[in-house]
């Protein structure tokens, strides 16, 4: 159950983004069961316990290339060595015999450095194209390196490290660790069930002939495949006309079995804007108002189910505006939700190729791709409308040019704060 008390009631007045997004995450709490999984299904879940290393990485110090091992100190420093090739070591397969100083060992990448009896040997590897070789002797040019090519016990990671944190989401990198350090079963949050549906008269699903009027469902097919692709368990509840019962009891339907709900359009003060009062009714708004361009009519709240609170959040109508709002606004909600700790994104500095006023007080997004000038320089070059129903727009671009609350305009050569669309998507 998450706390999403009524402290924070909505008004009209807009409230600035940040704020408003923080203080309603602060109140919201991942509730997901943890599950252990197979390591072959962990891309993109998110870890539900601290993970630490059972052992090092690597677990003896081993070779890097292939060549010849020897001991450093066996070498001539201002001329060649010749040094008698006494063995073969290869990767998996560790030699017992005591390599004695004088010689040398053919070793190939992977495979352990052997150890005497007080954990010494051959220390210094000489890639196989350096050297020559000579009626089984080795000859190897001065001027080594000491430890050259050789990889350390726990040069990566030392037992009992922590490799991965609780919240963390596993990427495919991350996988290849938990692989490298032995599990096979990982600790995970269970899936987020979130419940996705649209409202309004107007809107017609795929596969239907239009009718005049009317337009497409693009933005339920939106959210659906952004929580897909966030690996949420998502459940399609479709399109709700424009009656409010029949809204109210959808609504209160999908709150039965979900962990939030979503939705696009119907949050507005139109007289067939029922969104925003049957949350009110069945729950609490929180936030409904909010000072940004595009999407300022968003609703943030919950819905009340018994003893549970399942939170609301309710996007604008306008495409470009859902797709803006959701990855700014409704992402970082998502996944706080899923146990996860990743929300921060990185915003890179570009150079504007355009000018443009803004109001001061209110957060803009522009769309935008990324090109160079004549001096190479990486330049934001804006998309040609700005137009909040111009789906091709986000097509089109490469990603965001966000404008703080305190931006009064851009002119051509000011550094700008660049999202890509990569980082969200």
């Amino acid at each position: 159950m998450n706390n999403l008390n009524d402290c924070f009631r909505a008004s009209d007045t807009p409230v600035c983004l940040s704020d408003a997004v923080d203080l309603f995450s602060s109140r919201l709490t991942c509730n997901q069961r943890i599950e252990r999984i197979s390591i072959k299904n962990t891309t993109n879940r998110v870890l539900a316990e601290n993970l630490f290393a059972q052992h090092n990485i690597p677990p003896q110090d081993n070779s890097a290339v292939d060549g010849y091992a020897v001991y450093f100190d066996d070498l001539n420093t201002d001329c060649e060595t010749c040094l008698p090739i006494v063995d073969r070591v290869a990767a998996g397969h560790p030699i017992k015999r005591q390599i004695e100083r004088g010689s040398a060992v053919q070793i190939f990448t992977g495979a352990p450095l052997p150890k005497n009896r007080n954990l010494m040997g051959p220390d210094t590897i000489f890639m196989k194209e350096d050297v020559q070789t000579e009626n089984n002797n080795v000859i190897l040019p001065a001027g080594a390196i000491k430890y050259a090519n050789r990889r350390k016990l726990g040069e990566d990671v030392k037992s009992g490290d922590l490799v991965l944190r609780k919240g963390h989401k596993l990427r495919p990198q991350d996988v290849s660790m938990v692989a490298s350090l032995g599990y096979d079963q990982v600790p995970v949050y269970q899936r987020l069930k979130v419940a996705v549906f649209s409202t309004g008269d107007e809107i017609q699903d795929v596969g239907e002939n239009l009718r005049l009027g009317s337009i497409y469902d693009a933005n339920r097919y939106f959210l659906l495949s952004m929580l897909e692709k966030m690996d949420c368990e998502v459940d399609d509840f479709g399109i709700f006309p424009d009656i409010e019962e029949q809204i109210s009891k959808g609504i209160l339907n999908a709150s039965k079995e979900h962990d939030i709900l979503l939705t696009t359009g119907g949050v507005s003060k139109g007289e067939e804007d029922h969104v925003k009062s049957i949350i009110d009714n069945l729950g609490a708004l929180n936030f409904w108002n909010f000072a940004i361009k595009p999407g300022r009519p968003i609703a943030l709240g919950y819905v009340k189910n018994g003893d549970f609170q399942v939170p609301f959040i309710g996007l604008p109508g306008n495409p470009v505006a859902v797709m803006i709002t959701f990855l700014r606004i409704a992402r970082p909600i998502v996944l706080t939700l899923s146990g996860c700790k990743d929300l921060d994104i990185q915003f890179f500095p570009v150079i504007s190729d355009f000018s443009c006023n803004k109001k001061v007080g209110r957060r803009e997004w522009l769309r935008v791709n990324l090109t160079k000038d004549i001096d190479g320089n990486i330049v934001a070059k804006k998309f040609h409308s700005d137009g909040s129903g111009i789906i091709s727009s986000m097509v089109e671009s490469s990603g965001l040019i966000e404008l703080s609350e305190e931006c009064g305009g851009v002119e051509v050569g000011d550094i700008i704060n660049y999202l890509p669309f990569n980082e969200v998507i």
